[in-house]
């Protein structure tokens, strides 16, 4: 099991957790969505299945709960899966 499904299984428990700005990044990535720089501290994510941009912004260096369940919410919508 890698890390990445180590950490979505953990966050599908408890959306809640703390989870760090970089991991929440990464599983963005590993789900298909590709990278784009925004203004400031923000970052757009861009995935070819779904008709719009998730935008995510550090508080800290934690990720903010409230776009953590976002990603959750999209990859079930949208039957994302952690691609190898």
């Amino acid at each position: 099991m890698t890390r990445i499904t180590k950490l979505y299984e953990r966050l599908l428990a408890n959306p809640n957790a703390a989870t760090s700005y970089r991991d929440l990044g990464a599983l963005h990535v590993a789900f298909g969505f590709e990278m784009h720089p925004g203004k400031g501290s923000h970052t757009n994510y861009k995935h070819p299945d779904v008709p719009f941009i998730l935008t995510i912004h550090p508080r800290g260096k934690d990720a903010v709960p409230y776009q953590v369940k976002r990603l959750l919410a999209v990859v079930e919508e949208y039957h994302l899966h952690i691609r190898p």
